[in-house]
């Protein structure tokens, strides 16, 4: 017995030094990270697209925006949103000339306008992240741009190449960039949009397809040089001058300047990729950016991590030093005037399920976080007057709460090329219409966004020209305007329009079927399924059946591309704050079907076109919110959309991280934010102690409770030699 208790003596010394120990036993980061100045952020879905010309979704801006450097960029502290130069040297001043060629002035009418001309100039000096495209040999050859079947055999990864090298941005590459806009593999979803614009962008997409075919007819994998063929709506003036010429007046031209589409891209890189064999072993552009900008991507793992750490050849840029009113109280221009960017590595680590990301935000591994419906209540407390506060827990570990309402829409939308739900008949758009009652968007932002957010009367979300506050701005055909304020028209009104639309009951008032709809979503797991449990109770109150066909976003973006959607749900958040840029989603020659636009709906209302024509080179006055207004009435009459609901966001700072405002506009954030590390480290160690005392008293009572068996154990053992002895 006295050999059992001073094994039981012993056991609180073998636990003391793991409960006593510095590093948190959970802690997901590498040892050598501890420390270090890193930012720790998620991603939910896999990027698709890190190609410049290709990439239109925000999961993929989250990265390609800190690589790639357009000529301007927003202020990341002024309201309302304002262009700034970034790599130009100032914000270009467009000149409009008539048909004659004769200059107008800047307060020219849109219809007096036959061409615009933008001239920018870039800052000299400014050099690409280090890469293999670039590295030469002793007599100054590119090394890596005739790699035979032998040597390309030996390189798997980016980092198999022995040597990089870089060169300085020059006008050049912003032109070759616009160029690749309308090469035919690479679909840039924009083309379209900006064929219309830029002179000479259509029939130069024309030649590069009939160059292509001509080239794949000898060499599949033949390159195709977009520096043997000019544009004439692109054209370098000299090393750090290029000049872009549109037709007609686009005044929201000058906002695209400030995104990824209009990023330079190096030929050098262009032609190193096109290599026969890269594709194989997923060596592309498209997989592994190069860029002037504050980080380069080190890590492309979408299954697991994003690792993106600064580029060692990047200038340095400086923290604005104004911002709004209250920005210097909230501790936002702290860093004015210091040298960015701040963080030396920022890793996003996918997180596909809200509550695991919840969890590690709670425990110091993720910097920030938004907060999911799941787990408002942990996060939130609503006051009487609707006022929303940080709960006491949270507050103990001063961690901050921002919140602002986002120029986004969410939405369902009706394919409109379909036989059942689609087309400009009177009888599809009661369908829709019916649809549209039916789907309660005041419910759906109550039970799953607690509130964060208000029902959309069409595309345009507040914050943006066009919006209109009040009966003056409700869809009058779901909504009436009852006691001064907006009240859904009732489930009866549904069901008189389904009636209408040859479906009495849910069924087809021919054949007797019941109607049966398909709705594709990239909405997966257990997140997601009440949600889409409560999309086809929706639709069950008016007696219609939906099948729910859920996938992987990629297939998903595949489908719409295809056409193959019935009903889907999908979302944009502005590029730039101009109506416009809402309003093309309905736009017919921007369909998503074929032409791959952002029209998603695939609407295409000869009326609607017209008046978007009209609008897009307005600028903002009453005359523009005249047409949006006519614009508008067409688009809630079609019903192209369930028009869904524009988002309040909410999102979580920890103590240690800096310079977090939220700018809806700019992609390029990273670099302006800032971490204390060992402020983090601390309360890491602190929150993610390991509380061993249960697994001790568990063993102290296992162990007491086979003490008996023990005892009698030892009885036996030493009975025989005690007889022997008597």
């Amino acid at each position: 017995m006295i050999r059992l208790m001073r094994i039981l003596a012993i056991v609180p010394v073998l636990w003391l030094p793991a409960g006593c120990g510095k590093t948190p036993w959970n802690d997901p980061y590498p040892e050598a990270e501890r420390g270090q100045n890193i930012l720790y952020s998620v991603f939910s879905e896999r990027p698709k697209h890190l190609d410049p010309a290709q990439s239109y979704a925000s999961n993929e801006v989250t990265f390609i925006g800190q690589i790639y450097e357009p000529p301007l960029q927003y202020n990341y502290l002024k309201r309302p949103y304002t262009l700034e130069p970034l790599t130009a040297r100032e914000l270009p001043q467009p000149r409009f000339y008539d048909k004659q060629g004769k200059q107008l002035p800047q307060d020219a009418a849109p219809a007096q306008v036959a061409m615009s001309e933008y001239e920018i100039s870039i800052r000299p000096g400014i050099l690409y992240q280090p890469h293999p495209a670039f590295a030469r040999d002793a007599q100054g050859r590119l090394r890596y741009h005739d790699l035979n079947a032998a040597e390309l055999d030996k390189i798997n990864t980016l980092s198999d190449f022995k040597f990089t090298g870089t060169r300085e941005l020059t006008a050049d590459d912003y032109v070759y960039e616009i160029k690749r806009l309308a090469h035919p593999r690479l679909n840039s979803p924009i083309f379209g949009l900006m064929a219309d614009y830029i002179i000479g962008l259509k029939e130069y997409g024309t030649l590069l397809s009939k160059q292509d075919k001509l080239l794949r007819q000898n060499n599949a994998a033949a390159y195709l040089d977009l520096n043997r063929y000019p544009l004439a709506g692109a054209e370098v003036v000299d090393r750090y001058t290029y000049r872009v010429k549109l037709k007609g007046k686009y005044p929201q031209f000058v906002y695209w300047l400030a995104m990824p589409f209009f990023a330079p891209v190096p030929w050098e890189a262009d032609r190193f990729y096109a290599q026969p064999g890269m594709q194989a072993k997923n060596l592309l552009l498209d997989w592994y950016p190069v860029g002037t900008g504050p980080y380069l991507l080190s890590r492309n793992d979408p299954n697991k991590q994003m690792v993106l750490v600064k580029n060692p050849n990047f200038r340095g840029e400086r923290y604005p030093a104004e911002g709004e009113a209250d920005d210097r109280a909230q501790g936002l221009l702290a860093d004015a005037g210091k040298t960015m960017p701040f963080v030396d590595k920022a890793v996003y680590s996918l997180e596909k399920e809200d509550i695991p990301y919840w969890n590690k935000f709670l425990q110091g591994y993720y910097d920030a976080s938004g907060i999911s419906s799941d787990t408002f209540d942990q996060a939130v407390k609503v006051g009487a007057q609707g006022e929303a506060a940080l709960t006491p827990d949270l507050q103990q570990k001063d961690i901050r709460l921002v919140t602002t309402v986002a120029t986004t829409i969410s939405y369902m939308g009706f394919n409109m090329q379909d036989p059942v739900v689609g087309g400009l008949s009177e009888r599809a758009r009661k369908l829709r219409r019916a649809i549209s009652i039916a789907v309660d968007y005041e419910e759906f932002i109550s039970i799953f966004r607690n509130g964060r957010g208000i029902a959309a009367q069409g595309p345009i979300p507040p914050g943006i020209f066009g919006y209109v506050e009040g009966a003056a701005g409700l869809n009058h055909y779901v909504y009436d305007w009852v006691n001064h304020h907006a009240q859904r028209k009732p489930i009866n009104e549904a069901k008189r329009l389904l009636a209408e639309a040859g479906y009495p009951n849910g069924r087809d008032a021919q054949s007797g079927k019941p109607l049966l709809l398909h709705f594709d979503t990239a909405a997966t797991g257990p997140d997601a399924k009440s949600r889409l449990e409560w999309l086809s109770k929706q639709l069950q109150k008016i007696d219609i059946q939906l099948v729910i066909r859920a996938t992987d976003y990629n297939r998903f973006q595949d489908k719409m591309l295809k056409g193959d959607a019935q009903l889907f749900e999908w979302g944009w958040n502005a590029d730039y704050p101009d109506p416009e840029n809402f309003l093309f989603l309905l736009y017919g020659p921007n369909k998503k079907a074929g032409l791959n636009g952002e029209n998603a709906a695939n609407y295409d209302n000869p009326e609607f076109n017209r008046l978007f024509e009209q609008m897009k080179n307005m600028d903002n006055g009453p005359a523009r919110q005249q047409v949006i207004d006519a614009m508008l009435a067409v688009a809630r009459r079609d019903a192209p959309w369930v028009w869904g609901y524009v988002p309040q966001s909410y999102a979580l700072y920890h103590s240690w991280y800096f310079n977090a405002k939220p700018n809806l506009m700019a992609n390029n954030g990273l670099k302006y934010l800032r971490v204390d590390s060992k402020l983090r480290e601390q309360k890491r160690t602190q929150w993610n102690q390991p509380r061993l005392w249960p697994l001790l008293l568990i063993g102290l009572v296992l162990l007491l409770a086979l003490a008996p068996a023990w005892w009698v154990w030892r009885k036996k053992l030493y009975a025989p030699a005690r007889g022997a002895e008597s």
